[in-house]
């Protein structure tokens, strides 16, 4: 990537993070973890509004739930589409440019939108912590009032 003054934009290493050190609302993650187990999630056959004038129909997303972790714990990791294919159970993936969502408002599930990309590496030397599932841990919203300079 150039920029305005011509020179190449050095690109930075990537910083790698454990499961445990998640926390909502972050983005940017690059993790290394294992699949545990997939699970794929019906979706509803809704038509989809955006695409009813178009000559055919939307094909339906597919979304699995996969169960993926490192040696600090386990979180669910949210596939959609051309990623369930590389989501299968034993894999080790590397997750770039993951962001934490809250499902429902209460528990964090791991996502990658479009900015971001999944690897098949080869496989991991560490075990799994399974007692440490993230995605089991409830958060409230709390609004903390402004406290205004007296």
């Amino acid at each position: 990537m150039a920029t305005a003054t011509g020179q190449a934009k050095a690109k930075r290493k990537p910083v790698f993070v454990k499961v445990e050190d998640l926390k909502p609302g972050t983005t940017g993650n690059t993790l290394i973890v294992k699949v545990l187990e997939t699970t794929p999630v019906n979706t509803s056959s809704r038509p989809n509004r955006s695409r009813a004038l178009l000559s055919r129909p939307a094909p339906p997303a597919r979304i699995a739930e996969c169960v993926v972790g490192d040696e600090t714990g386990t979180i669910i990791f949210t596939a959609r589409n051309e990623q369930v294919d590389l989501m299968m159970k034993g894999a080790t993936v590397i997750l770039r440019n993951a962001k934490i969502v809250m499902f429902k408002g209460t528990t964090m599930r791991l996502a990658i939108d479009k900015w971001g990309r999944i690897e098949v590496t080869e496989p991991a030397k560490f075990e799994v912590k399974e007692d440490n599932n993230l995605s089991l841990v409830e958060y409230e919203l709390v609004t903390v009032p402004d406290q205004g300079m007296d």
